[in-house]
């Protein structure tokens, strides 16, 4: 069985899409700026030079999707496994990033509550 062809819904895409898209990018930026302003002490320096990579290709990679969304007027989607890698990345800088904050915050309580 086949499923009809739906009509292209731009402004649900836009809707949808967009947003995803810029949140991606803030993700993505929040993460670079954690790893590279502060002291990640549990990633090795070769874990967070790996993760700046992947960073910086997966924003290339939103920032062309972006474009050519627009270019398109709306009227693209993208496939889900186009996305996947870049939730799972964002998915991986949240961890690292909760981390971080468990260890700042641990770090800060006074001596005799550790």
């Amino acid at each position: 069985m086949t499923l009809p062809e739906l009509p292209a819904q731009p402004e649900l895409l836009k809707a949808i899409l967009e947003p995803l898209l810029d949140d991606f990018l803030f993700w993505f930026a929040r993460a670079e700026q954690l790893l590279t302003q502060e002291s990640i002490d549990f990633l090795a320096p070769e874990e967070q030079a790996e993760l700046c990579q992947r960073l910086a290709t997966a924003t290339a990679e939103v920032r062309s999707t972006q474009a050519l969304f627009k270019a398109m007027g709306g009227n693209v989607g993208i496939e889900v496994a186009t996305m996947k890698p870049w939730h799972a990345l964002v998915t991986e800088c949240w961890q690292i990033g909760a981390r971080w904050r468990r260890e700042q915050a641990q770090q800060s309580l006074p001596e005799e509550s550790q």
